[in-house]
């Protein structure tokens, strides 16, 4: 299941610094803008302290952790939407991407210039909202031309729908909100919404790029975007880059968390970053424990387990029987597949059966 965040933000906010701790790819990191043009892409493990737990008790040949992609998107400028500082190919790189992380710079250096000469991470957030906002405008406006006088002549329900629907978005932009501040409640509905893939429906986490005083803390600037972002149902994380791009260095996994203890963090801020990427786009992990390898893998939220099965393989899913499930922590408790199925433990489930993230799942199919 390949999915993708992309890290967006104005120029020099520290997204390639970012980036460059999240991936071992190294991004060229400069004080100058578009020094990124080409979008890099990372494939990083989502960290799992569950299966070194299952490990140690199964003993496998290999672990094997899931995975998300990270795009490192250029910097955006004022005036995007009409194509300025190669806008319209950086909105491009965007709207290919599942969610957005778009990182803010709450830390003062006068050794790195900003593009706008001062720093203020709500007037920079207004700033990429305003560009992406106005980009989703022309796409709406484009499409109710073409819908609009088949929805009000014609008998064509779906032109309706959709008619409505793109209406609801426009009155929204135009009023300088976000594609994702409007909900629908049919199912119909809601798949035309999809469907428009609009840049500002996207889920979005904002990161507060700190410097090492206010890692733990935060800081006045964090503290107004919190207050700005508080209407808008996103998350917001607090992560010094530069410190991140430190802890990167070190090989050595004890050597990483005396440094993190000595700043007063309990885990480095690119795992809660890569965590609340996997948590941003509605994903939900189930593990295979086997002498071969301990596995995670990746599911939507809400999956039933043939879907789940068919993660691991289509046929898995199309001869569905059954799954054998063992709770996570049930596993741990008892210390084995066997002692787990002694203890009564093991249930066994149909095709209704919607996973649990930690679930460790055992399917049965026949094609």
């Amino acid at each position: 299941m390949a999915l993708q965040c992309g890290i967006v933000g104005l120029p020099n906010v520290g997204k390639s610094t970012l980036f460059n701790c999240l991936s071992n790819a190294k991004a060229q990191s400069a004080n100058f803008p578009f020094c990124t043009i080409e979008p890099n892409v990372g494939v990083i493990t989502v960290p799992d302290e569950r299966l070194n737990k299952l490990a140690e008790l199964v003993h496998p040949q290999k672990i094997v952790p899931t995975t998300v992609e990270i795009v490192d998107i250029a910097g955006l400028v004022k005036g995007a939407s009409k194509g300025e500082g190669l806008g319209n190919k950086f909105l491009a790189n965007i709207r290919e991407t599942d969610a957005i992380i778009h990182v803010l710079r709450c830390f003062d250096d006068n050794n790195i210039v900003h593009v706008d000469g001062s720093v203020n991470p709500v007037r920079d957030k207004e700033i990429i909202d305003a560009e992406l906002q106005l980009k989703d405008l022309e796409t709406v406006e484009s499409r109710i031309t073409k819908v609009q006088k088949q929805a009000q002549t014609g008998g064509d329900k779906q032109a309706k729908q959709v008619y409505e629907v793109l209406l609801q978005y426009k009155e929204a932009l135009e009023q300088g909100k976000s594609a994702r501040t409007v909900t629908f409640e049919s199912k119909e509905e809601q798949k035309i919404a999809h469907d428009l893939f609009l840049l500002t429906s996207k889920p979005v986490l904002y990161v507060c790029n700190v410097d090492e005083q206010s890692a733990v803390t935060g800081n006045s600037y964090v503290d107004a975007v919190r207050e700005v972002v508080k209407d808008e149902n996103a998350e917001i994380l607090v992560v010094a880059a530069k410190i991140e791009s430190e802890i990167a260095e070190f090989d050595n996994y004890e050597e990483r968390q005396m440094f993190l203890q000595e700043i007063g963090l309990e885990e480095s801020g690119v795992n809660r970053l890569i965590k609340s990427a996997y948590k941003l786009l509605n994903l939900e992990t189930f593990l295979t424990a086997g002498e071969q390898e301990v596995r995670a893998w990746t599911y939507r939220k809400g999956w039933k387990a043939p879907q789940c099965a068919g993660v691991i393989h289509t046929d898995f899913e199309k001869g569905f029987i059954r799954a054998e499930v063992i709770k996570y922590a049930d596993y741990i408790a008892y210390g084995s597949e066997t002692a787990v199925k002694e203890a009564g433990k093991m249930s066994v489930e149909g095709k209704e059966y919607v996973v649990q993230d930690g679930d460790i799942m055992h399917f049965r199919f026949n094609v």
